[in-house]
C-alpha cells in the first residue's frame, strides 16, 4: 500500500470517530422527558361489555394514550363518562376497546334500537325464510343486499328478480340487537337502517314478491351496477326441465280424468242393472198380492178366429171378442 492511501485513510477513520462521539454526546444531554411524546389518558373497557350493559368503574379502567391520538367522542376520565348519570352501551366493547360516546347512550337514556338510528334514516323490519338468503349467518353490525323476485306463480316462465336495496344496516336480528352471536341462529326477521324512500320500497316489496338478504363483504363499495335477472337467464335447461315436468302433470291429470269417466260410467251401469231388477221385483209382487184400496186390472176378453171363404177358394181368417 503506497503511503498517500494509508494516510487518507487513517484520516477518514478520525474523523468518523470524532463524529461518532460528537453524536453520542448530543444524544447524551437530551432530556429523557422531551424524547417521550406527551401521554393522555382514555377510558377503555376491562371486560368485555354487552349490548345494554351498565358502564362503571367494574367494566371500564383508564390507560395512557399519546395526547395527539386521542380518538375523537373518547372519554378522558371513567368520572367524566358517569358524571351525569348512568349510561349504558350501545354497542358490544372487546376488552381495551376505546369507549367512545357513539357507543353509549346519553346520560340516563335506555339502550333501545331507536339511539342506533342515524339521523334522517328509519329502522324496517324484514321477514327472513330461513331456505332463501343467508339469514342464519347475518349478524346485527353486517351490511346486505336486498334482492326482490317477483312472477313465481304459474310455470315459473316469467319469474324475475331486482336488486331492491344495497348495503343496508342491520341493526338487529329477530329482537336482538349488537349482541355478537358464536353460532348462526336462524331467525324469522332482519331489522336494517334505511332511507325514508328505502323503507318505502321494502314495505311495498313485502305485498308484491319475496324478498331475499344477499351478505355483503366488509368495505365493498357501496353501490355496483345491477341488472333485472329473468328465468331465461338461467339457461335453456331449467326451461326445459320445467316444461317436461308440466308434460308429465298434464299426462297424470288425463290419465285421472277417464279414469273417473270409467268409474262414473262403470257404476251407471251398475246402478241401471240395479233398478231393472227392482222394477222386475215390485211388477211380480204386484202382480201377486195387490195393496188394499188398488184394483186389480181387469183381464183382456177372450178372442174368437171366425175364416171367411170368399170366390168359393180363398179364406180369410178374422179375429173377434167373444162378447161381441
Amino acid at each position: 500500500m503506497r503511503a498517500s492511501s494509508a494516510i487518507s485513510l487513517g484520516v477518514a477513520l478520525t474523523f468518523g470517530a470524532l463524529a461518532a462521539f460528537l453524536a453520542r454526546g448530543l444524544l447524551l444531554n437530551v432530556d429523557p422527558q422531551a424524547r417521550r411524546p406527551v401521554q393522555g389518558r382514555m377510558v377503555v373497557a376491562s371486560a368485555p361489555v354487552g349490548f345494554g350493559t351498565a358502564l362503571t368503574s367494574a367494566n371500564l379502567r383508564e390507560v395512557d394514550w399519546p395526547a395527539g391520538d386521542v380518538l375523537d367522542g373518547a372519554f378522558t376520565s371513567i368520572a367524566d363518562l358517569t358524571r351525569d348519570g348512568r349510561r349504558l352501551a350501545l354497542a358490544p366493547l372487546q376488552r381495551n376497546e376505546p369507549v367512545l360516546a357513539a357507543k353509549v347512550t346519553a346520560p340516563n337514556q335506555r339502550a333501545t334500537l331507536s339511539t342506533q338510528i342515524d339521523e334522517g334514516m328509519r329502522a324496517v323490519s324484514v321477514r327472513v325464510d330461513e331456505v332463501r338468503g343467508v339469514a342464519g349467518f347475518v349478524l346485527p353490525g353486517d351490511r346486505v343486499d336486498l334482492i326482490l323476485t317477483r312472477g313465481e306463480g304459474g310455470t315459473q316462465d316469467n319469474a324475475y328478480a331486482d336488486v331492491l336495496i344495497q348495503n343496508a344496516k342491520v341493526l338487529a336480528i329477530d329482537q336482538v340487537a349488537g349482541d355478537r352471536q358464536d353460532k348462526p341462529t336462524v331467525a324469522r326477521a332482519v331489522t336494517l337502517e334505511l332511507s325514508v324512500a328505502e323503507a318505502q320500497k321494502v314495505v311495498l316489496a313485502q305485498g308484491v314478491g319475496r324478498l331475499s338478504l344477499v351478505l355483503r363483504q366488509t368495505g365493498e363499495p357501496v353501490a355496483q351496477a345491477a341488472q333485472r335477472v329473468t328465468t331465461a337467464d338461467l339457461g335453456p335447461g331449467e326451461s326445459a326441465a320445467a316444461k317436461d315436468r308440466i308434460t308429465e302433470l298434464t299426462a297424470q291429470v288425463e290419465a285421472l280424468r277417464k279414469a273417473s269417466e270409467a268409474a262414473a260410467a262403470q257404476a251407471g251401469e251398475g246402478a241401471r242393472a240395479q233398478l231393472a231388477e227392482m222394477e222386475t221385483r215390485l211388477r211380480v209382487e204386484l202382480g201377486q198380492r195387490m195393496p188394499p184400496g188398488i184394483a186389480p186390472s181387469a183381464p183382456a176378453p177372450p178372442k174368437l178366429t171366425i175364416n171367411v171363404i170368399r170366390n168359393g177358394s180363398k179364406r180369410e181368417p178374422y179375429s173377434v171378442d167373444a162378447e161381441d
